[in-house]
């Protein structure tokens, strides 16, 4: 994570940048990137490290996240609850497409929107510092946001789907990453290529490598799938 306005790059796809401000209410950060299954360790580690470091809590910029799934969902939601633990607060001041979405359509929005005493400090504090921040303030609730078509319901219903499999998700992982030494981001492309080339939903493959450990058969698709993406991620560039 930066300090006083200088980003830090992680290395990796899809990139993460995480900058801190000092702000009067506590402390800005400003995310950019995408957050998913590979950066959201990175995401809860730079947030934590803030969130200690601020006496009141930390503000949100989210403006610069181009793509964001239930993973960062989640590493919001257990911030906010070391938040609520410590007495300080998790409040999102600006947000882009993409997390505005993701909050709208779990109904998680007005768990991290200013309202109040708290809006108008944010407003004159911007124009102080020059910040490009717009509030989230007069979204209110997720209704507000307009009619859901049929389109977003089977979105809603897509993302409530992932979230319960996340879980098995990461087990599977594990159980990679303890079998072929692997790292977690390579575990996840082992997960993703089995997928993909092998025509099967994530988390039934997911399913597939659980059940192994307690005995049960891994298709022989799978494990040609996961042979071949070990022995291509494992090789040096003068192999290939």
């Amino acid at each position: 994570m930066s300090e006083r306005g200088v980003p830090t790059q992680l290395t990796g796809a899809p990139p993460l940048e995480i900058e801190t401000r000092p702000s009067d209410h506590g402390t800005l950060v400003v995310v950019s990137g995408a957050i998913d299954l590979v950066t959201e360790q990175a995401l809860h580690n730079g947030l934590r490290q803030a969130l200690a470091r601020s006496d009141r809590g930390i503000d949100l910029d989210l403006t610069g996240v181009d793509f964001c799934d239930c993973s960062g969902l989640n590493v919001l939601l257990r911030l906010r609850g070391h938040a609520l633990d410590e007495g300080k607060t998790i409040t999102v001041r600006a947000a882009g497409t993409a997390v505005l979405r993701l909050l709208s359509l779990t109904g998680t929005l007005p768990l991290f929107i200013a309202t109040g005493e708290d809006e108008a400090e944010d407003e004159s504090e911007d124009e102080e510092t020059g910040a490009e921040i717009t509030s989230l303030g007069s979204l209110g609730s997720p209704g507000s946001l307009g009619e859901v078509d049929q389109d977003l319901r089977i979105e809603v219903v897509q993302l409530r789907r992932a979230m319960q499999t996340r879980p098995v998700i990461d087990l599977a992982r594990g159980v990679l990453m303890a079998s072929f030494g692997l790292s977690a981001d390579d575990a996840w492309q082992v997960l993703v290529s089995v997928s993909q080339n092998t025509n099967t939903k994530l988390h039934e493959v997911a399913d597939s490598l659980v059940g192994a450990v307690t005995g049960d058969d891994v298709p022989e698709s799978f494990q040609g799938q996961i042979a071949e993406t070990v022995t291509r991620l494992r090789a040096t560039p003068e192999d290939q």
